[in-house]
């Protein structure tokens, strides 16, 4: 060897790969914590869609008072799941105008079941409905994942009507007359001929 040259030094391929690994741990500590910080969904939807003369998709999640509730609690029951958010203003005037058609067909078994759509705010909820006067059952959607099912993407509100027997009977969406809403209600109230 030669004065004044040094002789390399070959480094060993673990010590290259500790860097990237490091890299690697924290990233995968950041994501893991960002992903156990979010609330997670207790919303639990059955495979499929809803349409017309196909059986409502069942799901579970839990009311704005924090009970938990699934479709198949009102088996054998027409049910309106009316999809619909506190800034949404046709909700605003159809809302009491669905508490009445309970509150009217209520002996024939008929249920109105309200789905929050991708709101949060339990109190937020239960005040806005409260000033409506409408006591009527709301259940949570966060993610929108019962929405999902029900073909619900945009252009609030949405009334999806099941039979007794759990099929789809009608699909309302957007402004509708409450007037074609109450038809489709008798329609499921009636027992078959």
């Amino acid at each position: 060897m030669k004065a004044g040259i040094s002789e390399s030094r070959r480094v060993p391929a673990w010590a290259l790969a500790l860097p990237v690994l490091v890299v690697l741990l924290a990233v995968s500590a950041g994501v893991a914590m960002v992903v156990a910080s979010r609330p997670t969904s207790s919303v639990w939807v059955a495979s499929g869609h809803a349409i017309v003369g196909g059986t409502s998709p069942n799901f579970t999640t839990h009311d704005i008072g924090g009970n938990k509730v699934s479709l198949s609690d009102f088996g054998g029951r027409p049910v309106l799941l009316s999809f619909w958010a506190t800034w949404c203003t046709v909700c605003h005037d159809e809302l009491p105008a669905l508490q009445r058609l309970e509150d009217q067909y209520r002996s024939g078994g008929f249920k109105v079941l309200l789905v929050n759509y991708r709101e949060t705010s339990s109190e937020r909820m239960r005040q806005y409905l409260s000033g409506l006067d409408v006591n009527l059952e709301a259940v949570v959607d966060p993610d929108g994942t019962i929405a999902s099912a029900y073909g619900v993407d945009v252009g609030l509100p949405v009334n999806v009507l099941s039979d007794r027997s759990g099929k789809v009977a009608r699909i309302l969406i957007g402004e509708v007359p409450i007037a074609s809403i109450e038809t489709a209600v008798k329609q499921a109230v009636t027992p078959a001929a």
